[in-house]
Protein backbone atom coordinates (compact mmCIF):
# COMPACT_ATOMS: atom_id res chain seq x y z
CA UNK A 1 0.00 0.00 0.00
CA UNK A 2 1.62 3.11 -1.30
CA UNK A 3 0.53 5.80 0.18
CA UNK A 4 1.51 9.71 -1.60
CA UNK A 5 1.83 12.74 -0.04
CA UNK A 6 -0.69 14.27 -2.24
CA UNK A 7 -3.33 12.86 -4.96
CA UNK A 8 -5.50 15.53 -7.12
CA UNK A 9 -9.13 14.54 -7.00
CA UNK A 10 -11.35 15.53 -9.70
CA UNK A 11 -15.18 15.40 -9.34
CA UNK A 12 -16.21 14.05 -12.73
CA UNK A 13 -17.18 17.00 -14.66
CA UNK A 14 -13.94 18.88 -15.25
CA UNK A 15 -13.82 16.93 -18.54
CA UNK A 16 -17.33 18.06 -19.58
CA UNK A 17 -16.97 21.61 -18.64
CA UNK A 18 -13.67 22.03 -20.57
CA UNK A 19 -15.26 20.31 -23.29
CA UNK A 20 -18.15 23.02 -22.84
CA UNK A 21 -15.43 25.59 -22.90
CA UNK A 22 -14.03 24.44 -26.36
CA UNK A 23 -16.99 24.21 -28.02
CA UNK A 24 -18.20 28.08 -26.83
CA UNK A 25 -15.30 29.45 -29.72
CA UNK A 26 -13.89 31.14 -27.19
CA UNK A 27 -11.23 29.69 -24.87
CA UNK A 28 -8.53 32.78 -23.99
CA UNK A 29 -9.32 34.67 -20.44
CA UNK A 30 -12.35 36.47 -19.36
CA UNK A 31 -15.15 34.21 -20.44
CA UNK A 32 -18.11 32.53 -19.20
CA UNK A 33 -16.56 30.22 -16.73
CA UNK A 34 -14.18 32.88 -15.65
CA UNK A 35 -17.18 34.62 -15.02
CA UNK A 36 -18.91 32.19 -13.46
CA UNK A 37 -15.96 31.17 -11.01
CA UNK A 38 -15.40 34.77 -9.90
CA UNK A 39 -19.56 35.25 -9.34
CA UNK A 40 -19.20 32.26 -6.88
CA UNK A 41 -16.56 33.60 -4.77
CA UNK A 42 -17.75 37.29 -4.63
CA UNK A 43 -21.70 35.86 -3.82
CA UNK A 44 -20.14 33.04 -0.94
CA UNK A 45 -17.99 35.13 0.38
CA UNK A 46 -18.74 38.70 0.17
CA UNK A 47 -15.92 39.20 -2.02
CA UNK A 48 -15.98 43.36 -3.53
CA UNK A 49 -14.24 42.08 -6.45
CA UNK A 50 -12.68 38.44 -7.72
CA UNK A 51 -9.86 38.25 -10.57
CA UNK A 52 -9.03 34.70 -11.96
CA UNK A 53 -5.21 34.40 -12.46
CA UNK A 54 -3.07 32.02 -14.03
CA UNK A 55 -1.32 31.46 -10.08
CA UNK A 56 -1.55 33.22 -6.82
CA UNK A 57 2.02 34.26 -7.60
CA UNK A 58 0.35 36.21 -9.98
CA UNK A 59 -2.11 37.59 -7.87
CA UNK A 60 0.69 38.63 -5.43
CA UNK A 61 2.71 40.61 -7.92
CA UNK A 62 -0.94 42.36 -9.18
CA UNK A 63 -1.08 43.21 -5.34
CA UNK A 64 2.60 44.75 -5.38
CA UNK A 65 1.83 46.74 -8.68
CA UNK A 66 -1.51 48.00 -7.45
CA UNK A 67 0.05 49.25 -4.23
CA UNK A 68 2.70 50.99 -6.09
CA UNK A 69 5.31 49.11 -5.11
CA UNK A 70 8.78 51.16 -5.50
CA UNK A 71 12.70 50.44 -5.12
CA UNK A 72 13.57 51.41 -1.30
CA UNK A 73 9.78 50.07 0.10
CA UNK A 74 9.67 47.79 2.75
CA UNK A 75 7.28 45.12 2.92
CA UNK A 76 6.80 43.07 6.09
CA UNK A 77 6.22 39.16 5.39
CA UNK A 78 6.87 36.09 7.53
CA UNK A 79 10.27 34.09 6.77
CA UNK A 80 8.11 31.05 7.10
CA UNK A 81 6.48 31.39 4.07
CA UNK A 82 6.87 30.08 0.44
CA UNK A 83 9.02 32.35 -1.60
CA UNK A 84 6.49 33.71 -3.71
CA UNK A 85 5.02 36.06 -1.21
CA UNK A 86 8.30 37.85 -0.81
CA UNK A 87 9.55 37.54 -5.24
CA UNK A 88 6.15 39.10 -5.71
CA UNK A 89 7.60 42.36 -3.78
CA UNK A 90 11.36 42.05 -4.94
CA UNK A 91 10.44 42.21 -8.38
CA UNK A 92 9.14 45.54 -7.53
CA UNK A 93 12.38 46.77 -6.14
CA UNK A 94 10.89 46.26 -2.39
CA UNK A 95 13.54 45.70 0.76
CA UNK A 96 11.60 41.91 2.34
CA UNK A 97 11.51 42.79 6.20
CA UNK A 98 11.26 39.12 7.44
CA UNK A 99 9.25 38.82 10.94
CA UNK A 100 9.27 36.21 13.30
CA UNK A 101 6.49 33.35 13.43
CA UNK A 102 4.31 32.68 16.40
CA UNK A 103 5.33 29.86 18.93
CA UNK A 104 2.21 27.86 18.84
CA UNK A 105 1.12 28.33 15.02
CA UNK A 106 3.51 29.12 11.83
CA UNK A 107 1.76 31.92 11.46
CA UNK A 108 2.88 36.19 11.84
CA UNK A 109 3.51 37.08 15.21
CA UNK A 110 1.58 39.75 15.16
CA UNK A 111 2.68 41.26 18.56
CA UNK A 112 6.24 41.79 17.61
CA UNK A 113 5.20 43.58 13.89
CA UNK A 114 4.94 46.97 15.58
CA UNK A 115 8.80 46.68 16.08
CA UNK A 116 9.80 45.97 12.50
CA UNK A 117 7.78 48.98 10.82
CA UNK A 118 9.83 52.18 9.55
CA UNK A 119 9.21 55.40 8.03
CA UNK A 120 9.81 53.21 5.06
CA UNK A 121 7.08 50.29 5.57
CA UNK A 122 4.20 50.26 2.73
CA UNK A 123 2.49 47.20 3.29
CA UNK A 124 2.31 43.95 5.80
CA UNK A 125 1.82 40.98 4.12
CA UNK A 126 0.03 38.22 7.05
CA UNK A 127 0.41 34.07 5.15
CA UNK A 128 -2.34 31.94 6.62
CA UNK A 129 -0.95 29.24 7.11
CA UNK A 130 -2.21 25.84 7.10
CA UNK A 131 -5.73 27.82 6.44
CA UNK A 132 -5.71 29.25 10.25
CA UNK A 133 -6.40 32.77 10.55
CA UNK A 134 -3.49 35.33 11.34
CA UNK A 135 -4.59 37.80 14.41
CA UNK A 136 -6.12 40.29 11.73
CA UNK A 137 -7.44 42.37 14.07
CA UNK A 138 -3.86 43.22 15.47
CA UNK A 139 -2.75 43.75 11.61
CA UNK A 140 -5.40 45.70 10.77
CA UNK A 141 -5.30 48.66 13.80
CA UNK A 142 -1.21 48.64 12.94
CA UNK A 143 -2.06 49.26 9.17
CA UNK A 144 -4.56 51.84 10.31
CA UNK A 145 -2.40 53.49 12.64
CA UNK A 146 0.58 53.60 10.54
CA UNK A 147 -1.07 54.02 6.89
CA UNK A 148 0.35 50.64 5.50
CA UNK A 149 -1.97 48.25 2.89
CA UNK A 150 -2.73 44.60 4.20
CA UNK A 151 -2.29 41.76 1.26
CA UNK A 152 -3.40 38.51 2.58
CA UNK A 153 -1.75 36.09 1.20
CA UNK A 154 -4.78 33.30 1.38
CA UNK A 155 -3.00 31.05 -0.88
CA UNK A 156 -4.37 28.62 1.28
CA UNK A 157 -7.01 29.61 3.40
CA UNK A 158 -10.17 28.99 1.51
CA UNK A 159 -13.38 28.34 2.90
CA UNK A 160 -11.81 29.55 6.22
CA UNK A 161 -12.91 32.72 8.34
CA UNK A 162 -11.85 34.97 10.65
CA UNK A 163 -13.73 35.97 13.81
CA UNK A 164 -17.00 35.33 10.80
CA UNK A 165 -15.09 36.87 7.95
CA UNK A 166 -13.74 35.43 5.12
CA UNK A 167 -10.14 34.74 4.83
CA UNK A 168 -9.57 36.76 1.67
CA UNK A 169 -12.27 39.56 2.94
CA UNK A 170 -10.19 41.56 5.37
CA UNK A 171 -7.33 43.00 4.08
CA UNK A 172 -6.86 45.89 1.31
CA UNK A 173 -6.34 43.06 -1.19
CA UNK A 174 -5.69 39.23 -0.92
CA UNK A 175 -4.28 36.53 -3.09
CA UNK A 176 -5.66 32.98 -3.14
CA UNK A 177 -4.32 29.70 -4.65
CA UNK A 178 -5.73 26.81 -6.95
CA UNK A 179 -2.54 24.54 -7.27
CA UNK A 180 -2.89 20.86 -7.49
CA UNK A 181 -1.91 20.77 -3.80
CA UNK A 182 -4.77 22.95 -2.56
CA UNK A 183 -8.30 22.11 -0.92
CA UNK A 184 -9.92 23.50 -4.44
CA UNK A 185 -7.49 22.88 -7.69
CA UNK A 186 -7.11 23.41 -11.34
CA UNK A 187 -3.84 22.50 -11.58
CA UNK A 188 -2.18 25.99 -11.54
CA UNK A 189 -4.55 28.48 -10.97
CA UNK A 190 -5.01 31.49 -8.68
CA UNK A 191 -7.52 34.59 -8.01
CA UNK A 192 -6.71 38.16 -6.87
CA UNK A 193 -9.39 39.60 -3.90
CA UNK A 194 -9.88 42.94 -4.16
CA UNK A 195 -11.50 45.00 -0.93
CA UNK A 196 -10.66 48.18 -1.37
CA UNK A 197 -12.55 50.56 -4.49
CA UNK A 198 -9.36 52.35 -4.74
CA UNK A 199 -8.01 49.44 -6.76
CA UNK A 200 -11.28 47.84 -8.53
CA UNK A 201 -10.55 49.57 -11.64
CA UNK A 202 -7.03 49.90 -11.88
CA UNK A 203 -6.94 45.47 -11.03
CA UNK A 204 -9.21 44.97 -14.08
CA UNK A 205 -6.76 47.08 -16.44
CA UNK A 206 -3.78 45.54 -14.93
CA UNK A 207 -5.04 42.11 -15.55
CA UNK A 208 -5.70 43.15 -19.23
CA UNK A 209 -2.22 44.00 -19.59
CA UNK A 210 -2.77 47.25 -18.91
CA UNK A 211 -5.33 47.96 -21.44
CA UNK A 212 -9.21 48.77 -20.58
CA UNK A 213 -10.22 45.88 -22.83
CA UNK A 214 -12.74 44.79 -20.50
CA UNK A 215 -14.32 48.17 -20.70
CA UNK A 216 -14.65 47.92 -24.08
CA UNK A 217 -16.41 45.11 -23.94
CA UNK A 218 -19.01 45.61 -21.78
CA UNK A 219 -19.38 49.27 -23.73
CA UNK A 220 -18.45 51.44 -21.09
CA UNK A 221 -15.68 53.00 -23.99
CA UNK A 222 -15.84 52.96 -27.83
CA UNK A 223 -11.89 51.71 -27.96
CA UNK A 224 -9.48 50.02 -26.13
CA UNK A 225 -5.65 50.85 -25.58
CA UNK A 226 -2.67 50.98 -23.61
CA UNK A 227 -3.70 53.42 -20.08
CA UNK A 228 -1.16 51.41 -17.36
CA UNK A 229 1.66 48.11 -16.60
CA UNK A 230 0.36 45.31 -16.85
CA UNK A 231 0.74 41.84 -17.73
CA UNK A 232 -1.23 38.61 -19.17
CA UNK A 233 -2.43 37.74 -15.34
CA UNK A 234 -5.59 36.25 -16.94
CA UNK A 235 -5.83 31.92 -16.83
CA UNK A 236 -7.63 30.52 -19.89
CA UNK A 237 -11.28 28.64 -20.01
CA UNK A 238 -10.16 25.64 -19.86
CA UNK A 239 -8.92 25.93 -16.62
CA UNK A 240 -11.71 28.30 -15.20
CA UNK A 241 -13.93 25.55 -16.61
CA UNK A 242 -11.85 23.42 -14.63
CA UNK A 243 -12.23 25.17 -11.73
CA UNK A 244 -16.06 25.33 -11.70
CA UNK A 245 -16.40 21.85 -11.58
CA UNK A 246 -14.00 21.96 -8.28
CA UNK A 247 -16.47 24.47 -7.11
CA UNK A 248 -19.59 23.38 -7.40
CA UNK A 249 -18.72 20.10 -5.16
CA UNK A 250 -16.71 22.54 -2.37
CA UNK A 251 -18.76 21.85 0.28
CA UNK A 252 -18.17 17.86 -0.33
CA UNK A 253 -14.91 18.60 -0.52
CA UNK A 254 -14.63 20.30 2.48
CA UNK A 255 -16.51 18.20 4.56
CA UNK A 256 -14.61 15.01 3.84
CA UNK A 257 -10.93 16.79 4.21
CA UNK A 258 -12.72 17.96 7.78
CA UNK A 259 -13.03 14.21 8.57
CA UNK A 260 -9.40 13.22 7.62
CA UNK A 261 -7.84 16.40 9.61
CA UNK A 262 -10.24 14.92 12.40
CA UNK A 263 -9.22 11.41 12.02
CA UNK A 264 -5.23 12.52 12.63
CA UNK A 265 -5.72 14.72 15.24
CA UNK A 266 -7.83 12.52 17.34
CA UNK A 267 -5.98 9.31 17.17
CA UNK A 268 -2.45 11.53 18.06
CA UNK A 269 -3.55 13.72 20.68
CA UNK A 270 -2.19 11.36 22.75
CA UNK A 271 1.26 11.53 21.64
CA UNK A 272 1.04 15.46 21.78
CA UNK A 273 -0.23 14.82 25.82
CA UNK A 274 2.86 12.70 26.52
CA UNK A 275 5.56 15.63 25.02
CA UNK A 276 7.05 13.88 21.95
CA UNK A 277 5.00 16.29 19.36
CA UNK A 278 2.92 19.24 18.79
CA UNK A 279 -0.54 18.98 16.82
CA UNK A 280 -1.87 22.31 15.12
CA UNK A 281 -3.39 24.60 17.10
CA UNK A 282 -6.37 26.74 16.65
CA UNK A 283 -6.99 29.81 18.18
CA UNK A 284 -10.43 30.73 19.11
CA UNK A 285 -10.55 33.69 16.15
CA UNK A 286 -9.96 31.09 13.33
CA UNK A 287 -11.41 27.98 11.52
CA UNK A 288 -10.32 24.72 10.23
CA UNK A 289 -10.65 24.90 6.44
CA UNK A 290 -8.73 21.09 6.89
CA UNK A 291 -5.90 22.46 4.29
CA UNK A 292 -3.38 20.23 5.78
CA UNK A 293 -2.48 18.36 8.89
CA UNK A 294 1.25 19.13 10.29
CA UNK A 295 2.55 17.76 13.36
CA UNK A 296 5.51 19.84 14.87
CA UNK A 297 8.45 16.87 16.10
CA UNK A 298 10.81 17.92 19.36
CA UNK A 299 13.96 18.84 16.53
CA UNK A 300 15.55 17.72 13.34
CA UNK A 301 16.63 14.36 13.71
CA UNK A 302 13.21 13.44 15.51
CA UNK A 303 11.49 14.59 12.17
CA UNK A 304 14.55 13.13 9.67
CA UNK A 305 14.35 9.46 11.58
CA UNK A 306 10.25 9.82 11.30
CA UNK A 307 10.30 10.81 7.72
CA UNK A 308 12.81 7.62 6.93
CA UNK A 309 10.59 5.18 8.87
CA UNK A 310 7.52 6.65 7.17
CA UNK A 311 9.27 5.95 4.08
CA UNK A 312 10.24 2.90 4.68
CA UNK A 313 6.34 2.11 5.14
CA UNK A 314 5.85 3.50 1.61
CA UNK A 315 4.03 6.66 3.00
CA UNK A 316 5.13 9.79 1.42
CA UNK A 317 5.45 12.96 4.51
CA UNK A 318 7.11 15.84 3.80
CA UNK A 319 8.36 19.34 5.53
CA UNK A 320 7.50 22.59 4.40
CA UNK A 321 9.03 25.74 4.19
CA UNK A 322 12.97 26.81 4.99
CA UNK A 323 13.35 30.05 6.23
CA UNK A 324 13.56 32.85 3.32
CA UNK A 325 15.27 34.62 5.97
CA UNK A 326 18.32 32.08 5.66
CA UNK A 327 17.91 31.92 1.50
CA UNK A 328 21.29 31.84 -0.50
CA UNK A 329 18.99 34.24 -2.46
CA UNK A 330 18.00 36.92 0.45
CA UNK A 331 20.25 35.97 3.27
CA UNK A 332 22.87 38.80 2.89
CA UNK A 333 19.89 41.27 2.86
CA UNK A 334 18.59 40.33 6.21
CA UNK A 335 19.03 42.36 8.81
CA UNK A 336 20.73 39.66 11.20
CA UNK A 337 17.42 39.15 13.72
CA UNK A 338 17.03 35.59 14.93
CA UNK A 339 14.17 34.25 14.24
CA UNK A 340 13.80 31.35 16.06
CA UNK A 341 10.36 30.21 15.93
CA UNK A 342 10.54 29.94 11.97
CA UNK A 343 13.54 28.09 12.00
CA UNK A 344 12.17 25.85 14.40
CA UNK A 345 9.27 25.36 12.03
CA UNK A 346 11.79 24.83 9.19
CA UNK A 347 13.53 21.78 11.18
CA UNK A 348 10.88 20.45 12.98
CA UNK A 349 7.56 20.87 11.37
CA UNK A 350 6.51 17.27 9.08
CA UNK A 351 3.21 17.67 6.73
CA UNK A 352 1.49 14.06 6.45
CA UNK A 353 -0.22 12.94 3.45
CA UNK A 354 -3.52 14.37 3.33
CA UNK A 355 -6.40 14.37 0.18
CA UNK A 356 -9.69 13.96 -0.43
CA UNK A 357 -9.53 9.87 -1.44
CA UNK A 358 -7.30 8.96 1.98
CA UNK A 359 -8.79 5.79 2.85
CA UNK A 360 -9.34 4.73 6.27
CA UNK A 361 -7.06 2.38 5.89
CA UNK A 362 -4.47 4.26 4.89
CA UNK A 363 -4.79 6.58 7.72
CA UNK A 364 -4.82 3.69 9.84
CA UNK A 365 -1.69 2.96 8.84
CA UNK A 366 -0.02 6.05 8.95
CA UNK A 367 -1.35 6.99 12.31
CA UNK A 368 0.08 3.45 13.56
CA UNK A 369 3.35 3.74 11.93
CA UNK A 370 3.79 7.31 13.62
CA UNK A 371 2.64 5.63 17.08
CA UNK A 372 5.23 2.90 16.57
CA UNK A 373 8.05 4.97 15.61
CA UNK A 374 7.56 6.71 18.79
CA UNK A 375 6.88 3.51 20.92
CA UNK A 376 10.46 2.38 19.80
CA UNK A 377 12.30 5.72 20.57
CA UNK A 378 10.50 5.53 24.42
CA UNK A 379 11.51 2.15 24.53
CA UNK A 380 15.18 2.79 23.76
CA UNK A 381 15.35 5.96 25.47
CA UNK A 382 14.10 4.35 28.69
CA UNK A 383 17.12 1.68 28.05
CA UNK A 384 19.67 4.28 28.04
CA UNK A 385 18.75 5.78 30.97
CA UNK A 386 18.58 2.43 33.17
CA UNK A 387 21.86 2.27 31.88
CA UNK A 388 23.22 5.84 33.07
CA UNK A 389 21.75 4.48 36.31
CA UNK A 390 23.74 1.48 36.54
Amino acid sequence: MKIPFNKPYLTGKEAHYMYEAVFTGKISGNGVFTKKCQKLFEEKYGFRKTLLTTSCTDALEMAAILIDIKPGDEVIIPSYTFVSTANAFVLRGAKIIFADSEKSTPNIDADKLEELITERTRAIVPVHYAGIACDMDKIMDLAEKYNLFVVEDAAQAIDSYYKGRPLGSIGHLAAMSFHETKNIISGEGGMLIINDERFLRRAEIIWEKGTNRAEFFRGEVDKYGWVDIGSSFLPSEIIAAFLYAQLENLDNIQAKRRQIWDYYYKNLKFLEEKGYLQLPDLPDYATNNAHMFYIVCNNLNVRTDLIKTLKENEILSVFHYLSLHKSPFYGDKHDGRELKNSDMYSDCLLRLPFYYELTEEELEKIVLTIRDFYEIRIQIEEIYERGGEN
